[in-house]
């Protein structure tokens, strides 16, 4: 094996000082030291790294008790560990290995939520890029039982979206009740998670219904394997399209749009016993959904914020078959600002992925 290239004192790194304001790219932001990791810690020297739209809402300071002074944000990452802490014990992650690193940066693994596989539930959970320093670098640390193996059928590029993106609209599917040849309607299909799960659907044998807007996400929705296609500005009635196109309306339904009003009538869309699945974060936004159409036709309202480790090696196991398949352009880190401002006017088309090395 080669020998390990010598590990730097400072790196690049995207750091935002103030929250709200601008990030900066640093060249002299510290790399941690081998001999201060702790134990089960290593130290991941990163090739790639996602940028998602909960990135650009910790930088608008959107979400709560938000750390002052910002960290290096990010927190969809692949690379390889450089170094792992002394007398870390019983795991399977070594020097050399090329590992993804989530949203999910800690949990205690020994809590109620944690024995049953919702770590993103614990009560001591920690993330990366809010709590810890994040993947807007090129040295970032992080917990060998957090990271997922990345196989080597998967490129770095799309192995950094499934972190995150992919992982999330995975989980969600699993807990939508449904089964093979079931509907399921995607509000948002066309974007960078709603892409990811339409083909997870598909791969789990959906019927899906893809909703959003213009001919480009249309085709690019019936490209990968979506039956129906409604545009949104189009239907003069959704809530009638979708229960004519499902024989009684669908299964359950994935809401991964960023906008508040995707779910205004999202509920109306379900059959009995349906399940709404809470993906899409739009600011600020109400859940409004009549008492009785929830009672009356039994419905499940299923919020999904983190998927588990377990569900983070699934979805990247799907994705090494090729069944899932990202869209997403390479950019430079020094160009992450660039892409923030390209994010708040809506001009990104599938996800971002930054090469670290730019």
């Amino acid at each position: 094996m080669p020998a390990t290239p010598p590990i730097p004192l400072v790196q690049r790194a995207f750091v935002q000082p103030v929250a709200g304001g601008e990030a900066n790219l640093v060249h002299d932001h510290p790399v941690a030291r081998p001999s201060s990791l702790q134990p089960g810690q290593s130290l991941v020297k990163l090739s790639h790294a996602g940028v998602c739209h909960t990135d650009l809402g910790i930088k608008r300071n959107q979400f709560p008790n938000t750390p002052k002074p910002y960290l290096v944000g990010g927190h969809e990452g692949v690379g390889i560990v450089v170094a792992i802490g002394d007398h870390t014990v019983s795991n399977k992650i070594k020097v050399g290995q090329r590992v993804g690193i989530k949203y999910l940066a800690r949990a205690c693994l020994s809590c109620e939520m944690c024995l049953k596989g919702l770590e993103g539930h614990c009560a001591e959970y920690k993330t990366t890029g809010y709590d810890f320093d994040g993947t807007f670098c090129e040295y970032t640390v992080a917990y060998v039982d957090m990271v997922t193996s990345i196989p080597d059928e998967l490129e770095s590029g799309d192995a950094a979206v499934i972190m995150c993106a992919g992982v999330t609209v995975y989980s969600a599917l699993l807990q939508s009740n449904t089964h093979i040849g079931d509907w399921i309607v995607i509000l948002g299909a066309g974007g960078g998670l709603g892409h990811l799960a339409v083909q997870y659907a598909v791969a789990m044998g959906l019927r899906v219904v893809a909703v959003d807007t213009g001919l480009v996400k249309r085709d690019f929705c019936l490209s990968l394997g979506s039956e129906a296609w409604l545009d949104f500005k189009e239907s003069s009635n959704l809530v009638s399209d979708i229960r004519e196109m499902t024989q009684g309306g669908a299964h359950a339904v994935l809401v991964v749009a960023g906008g508040e009003a995707a779910y205004t009538t999202a509920a109306m869309y379900l059959r009995e016993t349906g399940t709404l699945l809470v993906v899409g974060l739009p600011p600020g936004a109400i859940l409004s959904i009549p008492v009785l159409l929830v009672a009356a036709r039994g419905l499940t309202i299923r919020g999904v914020f983190l998927g588990s480790r377990q569900q983070a090696v699934e979805a990247v196991n799907i994705a090494a078959t090729g069944r899932v398949k990202c869209t997403y352009t390479i950019r430079g880190l020094s160009e992450l600002n660039d892409v923030y401002a390209e994010m708040e006017k809506g001009r990104i088309i599938g996800r971002v992925v930054l090469d670290i090395t730019k």
